[in-house]
Protein backbone atom coordinates (compact mmCIF):
# COMPACT_ATOMS: atom_id res chain seq x y z
CA UNK A 1 0.00 0.00 0.00
CA UNK A 2 0.81 3.58 -1.15
CA UNK A 3 1.71 6.06 1.54
CA UNK A 4 -1.38 7.85 -0.17
CA UNK A 5 -3.91 5.45 -0.22
CA UNK A 6 -2.47 4.46 3.58
CA UNK A 7 -3.55 7.58 4.33
CA UNK A 8 -6.73 7.36 2.63
CA UNK A 9 -7.47 4.36 4.28
CA UNK A 10 -6.88 5.35 7.53
CA UNK A 11 -8.66 8.76 7.16
CA UNK A 12 -12.01 6.53 5.88
CA UNK A 13 -11.81 4.15 8.66
CA UNK A 14 -11.75 7.55 11.54
CA UNK A 15 -13.87 9.31 9.02
CA UNK A 16 -16.95 6.11 9.34
CA UNK A 17 -15.77 5.46 13.14
CA UNK A 18 -17.27 9.63 13.71
CA UNK A 19 -19.89 9.58 12.14
CA UNK A 20 -21.20 6.15 13.99
CA UNK A 21 -20.60 7.95 17.51
CA UNK A 22 -22.26 10.86 15.87
CA UNK A 23 -25.08 8.86 15.54
CA UNK A 24 -24.76 7.31 19.36
CA UNK A 25 -22.86 4.05 18.75
CA UNK A 26 -19.65 2.78 20.15
CA UNK A 27 -17.17 2.58 17.74
CA UNK A 28 -13.46 1.28 17.90
CA UNK A 29 -11.13 0.79 15.10
CA UNK A 30 -9.03 -2.42 15.47
CA UNK A 31 -5.35 -3.00 15.20
CA UNK A 32 -3.88 -2.56 11.53
CA UNK A 33 -3.07 -6.51 11.46
CA UNK A 34 -6.95 -7.55 12.63
CA UNK A 35 -8.08 -9.19 8.85
CA UNK A 36 -11.34 -8.43 7.71
CA UNK A 37 -12.69 -6.04 10.50
CA UNK A 38 -11.42 -2.26 10.44
CA UNK A 39 -14.23 -1.03 13.36
CA UNK A 40 -16.38 -2.86 15.77
CA UNK A 41 -19.25 -0.90 16.18
CA UNK A 42 -22.13 -2.06 18.94
CA UNK A 43 -25.04 -0.02 20.06
CA UNK A 44 -25.09 2.02 23.38
CA UNK A 45 -25.82 -1.28 25.43
CA UNK A 46 -23.86 -3.57 23.82
CA UNK A 47 -26.71 -5.92 22.98
CA UNK A 48 -26.34 -5.83 18.91
CA UNK A 49 -23.02 -5.40 17.31
CA UNK A 50 -21.15 -5.77 13.66
CA UNK A 51 -17.99 -5.85 12.30
CA UNK A 52 -17.45 -2.41 9.52
CA UNK A 53 -14.77 -3.03 6.46
CA UNK A 54 -13.85 -0.04 5.35
CA UNK A 55 -12.93 0.75 1.63
CA UNK A 56 -11.84 4.40 0.89
CA UNK A 57 -12.08 6.39 -2.53
CA UNK A 58 -11.05 9.96 -3.90
CA UNK A 59 -12.42 9.43 -7.00
CA UNK A 60 -15.47 11.57 -8.09
CA UNK A 61 -17.53 8.26 -8.97
CA UNK A 62 -19.38 6.21 -6.20
CA UNK A 63 -17.07 3.02 -6.53
CA UNK A 64 -14.14 1.44 -5.46
CA UNK A 65 -11.53 -1.36 -6.08
CA UNK A 66 -12.05 -4.60 -4.40
CA UNK A 67 -9.69 -7.90 -4.68
CA UNK A 68 -11.42 -11.32 -5.28
CA UNK A 69 -10.86 -12.14 -2.05
CA UNK A 70 -14.56 -10.60 -1.15
CA UNK A 71 -15.89 -12.96 -2.85
CA UNK A 72 -15.61 -15.95 -0.37
CA UNK A 73 -18.36 -17.85 1.49
CA UNK A 74 -17.53 -17.60 4.65
CA UNK A 75 -18.44 -14.08 5.57
CA UNK A 76 -20.08 -13.58 8.63
CA UNK A 77 -23.56 -12.20 8.62
CA UNK A 78 -22.90 -9.49 10.94
CA UNK A 79 -20.11 -8.34 8.78
CA UNK A 80 -20.93 -4.87 6.69
CA UNK A 81 -18.64 -2.94 3.98
CA UNK A 82 -18.61 1.26 4.42
CA UNK A 83 -17.64 2.57 1.42
CA UNK A 84 -16.07 6.10 2.00
CA UNK A 85 -15.86 8.74 -0.86
CA UNK A 86 -13.71 11.61 0.18
CA UNK A 87 -15.39 14.02 -1.91
CA UNK A 88 -11.91 16.31 -2.29
CA UNK A 89 -12.62 17.58 1.33
CA UNK A 90 -16.07 18.27 1.35
CA UNK A 91 -18.25 16.14 3.55
CA UNK A 92 -17.99 12.50 3.01
CA UNK A 93 -20.23 10.13 1.66
CA UNK A 94 -21.19 6.51 3.21
CA UNK A 95 -22.35 3.75 1.35
CA UNK A 96 -23.41 0.94 3.74
CA UNK A 97 -23.66 -2.57 2.38
CA UNK A 98 -24.01 -5.99 3.73
CA UNK A 99 -20.88 -8.44 2.89
CA UNK A 100 -22.59 -10.87 1.13
CA UNK A 101 -24.41 -8.10 -0.59
CA UNK A 102 -21.08 -6.85 -1.49
CA UNK A 103 -19.70 -10.66 -2.43
CA UNK A 104 -22.55 -11.66 -4.62
CA UNK A 105 -23.20 -8.28 -6.10
CA UNK A 106 -19.01 -8.01 -7.22
CA UNK A 107 -19.33 -11.20 -8.04
CA UNK A 108 -21.81 -11.19 -10.67
CA UNK A 109 -20.32 -7.93 -12.52
CA UNK A 110 -17.22 -9.24 -13.04
CA UNK A 111 -18.77 -12.76 -14.42
CA UNK A 112 -20.54 -9.99 -16.54
CA UNK A 113 -17.46 -8.22 -17.62
CA UNK A 114 -15.52 -11.56 -18.61
CA UNK A 115 -19.05 -12.37 -20.59
CA UNK A 116 -18.56 -9.09 -22.74
CA UNK A 117 -16.07 -8.34 -25.72
CA UNK A 118 -12.97 -5.73 -24.95
CA UNK A 119 -11.09 -3.71 -27.21
CA UNK A 120 -11.12 -5.43 -30.73
CA UNK A 121 -13.88 -7.80 -30.16
CA UNK A 122 -11.02 -9.98 -27.80
CA UNK A 123 -12.40 -11.60 -25.00
CA UNK A 124 -12.04 -10.67 -21.26
CA UNK A 125 -9.39 -11.90 -19.24
CA UNK A 126 -9.62 -12.68 -15.55
CA UNK A 127 -8.00 -11.41 -13.03
CA UNK A 128 -8.38 -10.57 -9.34
CA UNK A 129 -9.63 -6.94 -9.46
CA UNK A 130 -13.19 -6.28 -8.87
CA UNK A 131 -15.30 -3.09 -8.54
CA UNK A 132 -18.14 -2.28 -6.40
CA UNK A 133 -20.69 0.28 -7.35
CA UNK A 134 -23.77 2.45 -6.05
CA UNK A 135 -24.07 4.64 -9.33
CA UNK A 136 -28.04 4.59 -7.86
CA UNK A 137 -27.47 5.82 -4.34
CA UNK A 138 -29.16 2.52 -3.03
CA UNK A 139 -26.71 2.41 0.15
CA UNK A 140 -25.99 5.79 0.54
CA UNK A 141 -26.55 6.42 4.25
CA UNK A 142 -27.66 3.24 4.82
CA UNK A 143 -27.04 3.14 8.53
CA UNK A 144 -30.05 1.39 9.53
CA UNK A 145 -29.34 -1.61 7.76
CA UNK A 146 -26.83 -2.23 10.34
CA UNK A 147 -29.08 -3.67 12.73
CA UNK A 148 -27.88 -1.61 16.08
CA UNK A 149 -31.27 -0.09 17.34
Amino acid sequence: MGTESGLVGVAGEYYVAAELSRRGYIASITLRNTKGVDILVSNIDATASVGIQVKTSKGSKPEWVLSSKVEKDELAANLFFVFVRLNDGGHPDYHVVPAATVAATVAKEHQDWLNTEGRGGRQHQDNPMRKFRDHEGKYLDAWDSLGLE
